[in-house]
């Protein structure tokens, strides 16, 4: 069986929409799932519980998405595992896709996600610019990070499971496991709500900032990275030179947000979680 811990602090206006799209197309023995409610203070573990015996609700007092995922690990009853926002969208067609060559032995893969499908429309322009060039990085398309979604075997469980407490707990696990051992499904997707503001948007930008340095320096110089280089900005725009508006715009995110993660990292201060709640509006 399938287990899907999915992580939650104060999602109750999010929540159903994923549970309802995991539930609508998959089999009752298939997947087992377990909602960790870690120090809510709105109506989350009640609206969990409502999606009926399938969903088990379990409830811890701190607000801490690694107590949470290692809560959801204590109460998972299977492999693959999945590990899953709930501020995003799967189906659980999806989840057959992912978990497909995570059994079978002969592959070599550990890991995988979905691709992202990033709705726009909402947005304003300068977001709409940012996340034209940010989908079309390296990086970012050949990285599982970003997605909300991570599924893993069982031996890769036991690589993530023994990483420290990191705030970008995505970055750490995607670069856990080597090019070869891990995989993005085309035929598996995820829907990300990204912010729809620019102050929304340079939130999520401090906070990846401060949470990339944070796992750089436990790796160390010689650990792997996820950095986007001018190289890779310049091949965007000689593929693409019509994105040289959206490239400026994006790189004026990125000074903006490091200079403002700057004080953070100075500080050591990597517990400051810089939510973004224009994305979980309706």
């Amino acid at each position: 069986m399938t287990s899907i811990v999915i992580p939650a602090h104060n999602e109750a206006r999010v929540i159903g929409r994923l549970l309802d799209s995991l539930l609508a197309d998959s089999a009752e023995d298939e997947t087992d799932i377990v909602v960790v409610c870690n120090g809510c203070t709105d109506d989350t573990a009640r609206i969990a519980a409502e999606r009926g015996p399938r969903v088990r609700v379990v409830e811890i007092p701190v607000p801490s998405k690694h107590a949470a995922l290692r809560a959801g690990d204590d109460h998972a009853l299977g492999f693959p595992r999945l590990y899953v926002d709930a501020d995003v969208v799967v189906t659980g067609a999806g989840v057959r896709a992912l978990t497909e060559p995570l059994t079978d032995d002969t592959s070599g893969i550990l890991a995988t996600a979905p691709e992202r499908r990033i709705p726009l429309a909402a947005c304003a322009w300068r977001v709409r610019a940012y996340y034209q060039v940010w989908q079309r990085l390296p990086a970012v398309r050949e990285g599982l990070f970003g997605r909300g979604v991570i599924a893993v075997s069982q031996a890769g469980h036991a690589r993530v499971a023994a990483l420290p407490p990191l705030m970008a707990d995505d970055l750490a696990a995607s670069l856990a496991f080597t090019p070869q051992e891990r995989l993005v499904i085309g035929a598996a997707e995820v829907v990300i709500q990204p912010p729809r503001t620019w102050r929304d948007l340079i939130k999520r930008r401090v906070r990846a900032a401060v949470s990339t340095a944070q796992v750089e320096q436990r790796q160390g110089p010689q650990g792997a990275s996820a950095r986007t280089s001018v190289a890779d900005l310049r091949a965007v725009l000689r593929e693409e030179p019509k994105l040289l508006t959206s490239m400026a715009v994006f790189v004026a995110a990125a000074v903006v947000a490091r200079r403002r993660a700057g004080r953070a990292i100075r500080a050591r201060d990597f517990g400051t979680w810089l939510r973004d709640d224009s994305s979980r509006q309706n």
